[in-house]
């Protein structure tokens, strides 16, 4: 497949510099570009989907006249909240100690 260009790119002085300054190793400007973009466009993509995932559970709770209240959608976080501080704060079971280096 024959590779094409993009147009040229004006940008300040300042944000050439930091951009060069984020090079890695063995990367161009050009590399950094274009990694920029495809993570871009993936992020945009997931946005994208994101949306109209909303947008479909919308039109569906509106067809079957199905909502979930916010005090109950609060209730069952502030439930996995608590299930999450507790698995946190709870020693687990079966883990050896660290052998102490006195």
């Amino acid at each position: 497949m024959k590779t094409s260009t993009f147009p040229a790119l004006r940008v300040t002085p300042a944000l050439r510099e930091a951009a060069e300054r984020a090079l890695r190793p063995n990367e161009t400007l050009s590399n950094l570009m274009e990694a920029s973009l495809q993570s871009f466009i993936a992020h945009r993509a997931a946005e994208d989907d994101f949306i109209a995932c909303g947008l479909r559970s919308a039109q569906k709770a509106k067809e079957e006249n199905r909502y979930v209240s916010v005090e109950a959608v609060f209730a069952k976080l502030e439930q996995k909240l608590a299930a999450a501080k507790r698995a946190t704060s709870t020693p687990r079971k079966n883990k050896k100690p660290v052998a102490s280096s006195s």
